[in-house]
């Protein structure tokens, strides 16, 4: 069986059941972490109300399923989720990016009777109160100070601000999601805060545009420790910084400040880290794409953070067969990959989304044949650049948080692998490992994207 954070997570809140008269409410949560911090959210109420969160669809009063809408293979995914709640329940409630577009879900099952959108909190509870009413029990509701999470005791997501600005044309985010909203920088601290206390070693900083965060609140600084605090980029990240856990900065545009973050990573505040979705090289198809489009810029732009910051990982997601994207656009796409030698990356075939504007470009459609040897040579040619830049690092000592403890060893991460879509460390022992321990790891041994060795 595969690790995955969220069913094992659900699974432990489930493990905190309230009594057997409780009703049970299963829950099905996919798509991003973003999605995955709203079904925490909804979890953590339900909790409070006095509901049982269980793992089973059979016996629950009713099921939950958080949806993906972002391309068509994660909504056949939701819609999958869907019908399987509903064939083995009959009571499901639909929430999440692919609620947006209710239709769609509605006619492939007329018989659901609640569906909401993103972040539409009190619908869910609404519906869940109508399928089966609380059974309020007092001491329920004395739920830990940072909710019920669905990640791992030893990290936790932080959502700092929802929906987009940004108009990329291969992307309905925007429209599914809203505008930019960041949250007061202050309550975003209070629950890092929370997080730390109860144990929490990694936080890891999410949202559409992380390095937007604060542009709709025009920076406007907020109380915290009786201080004020802006609500900007820099601040926030000196600010988490201070906590004295890791901090992963995710989903961040390429805007010029970040340059200054930079600097708080080589100090050692921040994780070294960054998580920018440069989605191609061709000025072309970035241009097409509505996205930054000097990728000459971009490459000086890497170099100098990694001459002020030279342990700094790089990931970065692409798209290939784009429409209008030639060989040749292709060509200068993996050109780039070999000059930016970015760390970690991965990379999609291009959906034509329902409501994206890249549809109405009127550019030629790349054949899914096409796409699909562009994406194995993509993949094949980053493999190549990982798996040098992973060799380096044979005969280092490298701190490692650990995801799975053993008698004998562990699994675990550097501080540059993320949960889920990174790379693992792969470690020997001679005591036992616990999960969310950080051990330093002797490394010995490196292949394509995963690194072995023996904690010192």
């Amino acid at each position: 069986m595969t690790f995955d954070p969220a069913r094992d997570a659900l699974r432990e809140a489930a493990s905190l059941a309230g009594p057997k008269c409780s009703p049970k409410i299963s829950f099905v949560s996919l798509g991003c972490p973003k999605a995955l911090v709203d079904s925490e959210r909804i979890v953590s109420r339900l909790r409070a109300e006095g509901y049982e969160i269980t793992k089973s669809h059979q016996g629950a009063a009713a099921v939950i399923v958080n949806t993906c809408g972002f391309i068509d293979s994660a909504k056949a995914e939701s819609l999958a989720a869907i019908g399987a709640a509903l064939e083995e329940n009959g009571t499901v409630i639909v929430t999440g990016c692919m609620g947006a577009e209710p239709l769609a879900i509605s006619q492939k099952f007329p018989e659901l009777r609640w569906i909401s959108g993103p972040q539409d909190f009190g619908a869910v509870i609404r519906a869940v109160h109508e399928a089966a009413p609380p059974a309020h029990d007092p001491f329920l509701g004395l739920l830990p100070a940072q909710g019920i999470k669905l990640t791992p005791r030893h990290y936790a997501y932080l959502k700092i601000s929802e929906g987009c600005n940004n108009r990329c044309t291969f992307c309905i985010i925007p429209k599914l999601r809203g505008p930019l909203v960041s949250r007061e920088a202050a309550d975003v601290l209070r629950e890092a805060e929370k997080l730390a206390a109860a144990g929490v070693k990694e936080i890891l900083v999410i949202s559409q545009d992380t390095s937007a965060y604060g542009l709709d609140l025009k920076y406007s600084a907020s109380l915290f420790r009786e201080r004020p605090v802006r609500a900007r980029f820099i601040d926030l990240a000196r600010e988490l910084g201070a906590l004295g856990v890791w901090v992963r900065l995710h989903y961040v545009y390429p805007y010029p400040h970040v340059d200054e973050v930079i600097e708080v990573m080589a100090e050692g505040k921040v994780l070294p880290y960054l998580d920018i979705p440069f989605q191609h090289a061709s000025p072309k198809i970035l241009r097409a794409m509505r996205r930054p489009g000097d990728s000459e810029k971009v490459l000086e732009r890497i170099a100098n953070w990694r001459a002020a910051c030279p342990d700094l990982t790089l990931r970065s997601t692409f798209i290939v067969g784009f429409p209008g994207e030639t060989e040749e656009d292709f060509e200068l796409l993996l050109e780039w990959l070999s000059e930016a030698k970015i760390d970690r990356a991965g990379a999609f075939k291009y959906e034509p989304v329902a409501g994206a504007a890249a549809n109405d470009l009127g550019l030629t459609f790349v054949p899914p044949e096409a796409q699909e040897v562009r994406y194995k040579r993509f993949m094949e040619h980053c493999q190549k650049i990982s798996a040098r830049k992973l060799k380096e690092k044979i005969g280092m000592h490298t701190p490692v948080i650990v995801d799975h403890g053993g008698q004998r060893g562990g699994i675990g991460r550097t501080k540059g692998d993320a949960p889920g879509i990174d790379g693992k460390v792969y470690i020997a022992s001679r005591r036992p490992l616990r999960q969310g321990e950080i051990v330093s790891v002797k490394i010995e041994r490196a292949d394509a994207y995963d690194l072995y060795g023996t904690a010192g």
